[in-house]
């Protein structure tokens, strides 16, 4: 009888185990206004719907002002290594997986670098917000994929965000003056 307890008590702690084995579970963490920055374009994060973020598959964290920042990075680093991606639902600002969300673009809406998408967890509120607004059109993340990302002239969102705007220009600058000494140096 206690041989047939140990036996039982030994069969659950392995399947505890087991089950801890599995897939790695990854979660958004919060926004932290006062030191988190943009990985890409080096901005301040504010905590609002258009914060986004990724954590590698080694549990690396990197968050982003804007989900063309987040878009930006996986194009440089490469899908293959990141864990999960989050977005931020626009009404609630609740955390939701980037891969199951509803997404709403046009050039016109404000986003903190002007890529003009928004993130829904539900389709139906994605939709209603673009019945709204009458404009907008509802994206998936496959979508999403084959998007032209380009920033809308005039409508990034510096109410409410942080944004030196010399901090960018001098970014724009560098790389533009980076890609003329490419040229001279391939004369």
């Amino acid at each position: 009888m206690k041989k047939s307890i140990w036996i039982s008590i030994s069969m659950v702690l392995i399947l505890v185990l087991l089950a801890g084995c599995g897939k790695e579970k990854y979660t958004a963490i919060p926004i932290n206004e006062a030191t988190d920055k943009c990985a890409i374009c080096n901005m301040q994060v504010k905590d609002d719907a258009f914060a986004v973020q990724l954590t590698t598959k080694e549990g690396k964290n990197y968050k982003f002002d804007d989900i063309g920042c987040m878009n930006e990075w996986t194009n440089k680093n490469g899908i293959e290594t990141v864990g999960a991606q989050f977005v931020r639902d626009y009404n609630t600002k609740e955390w939701i997986s980037y891969n199951t969300a509803s997404y709403v673009y046009d050039a016109s809406l404000k986003t903190p670098m002007a890529y003009g998408i928004y993130s829904f967890k539900e389709k139906s509120s994605a939709q209603k917000f673009m019945d709204e607004q009458k404009k907008g059109k509802l994206m998936t993340t496959a979508d999403l994929k084959t998007h032209t990302w380009e920033r809308a002239k005039g409508m990034m969102d510096m109410g409410g965000h942080d944004h030196d705007k010399n901090a960018h220009s001098e970014s724009e600058n560098s790389m533009k003056m980076g890609s003329d000494n490419k040229g001279m140096h391939g004369q």
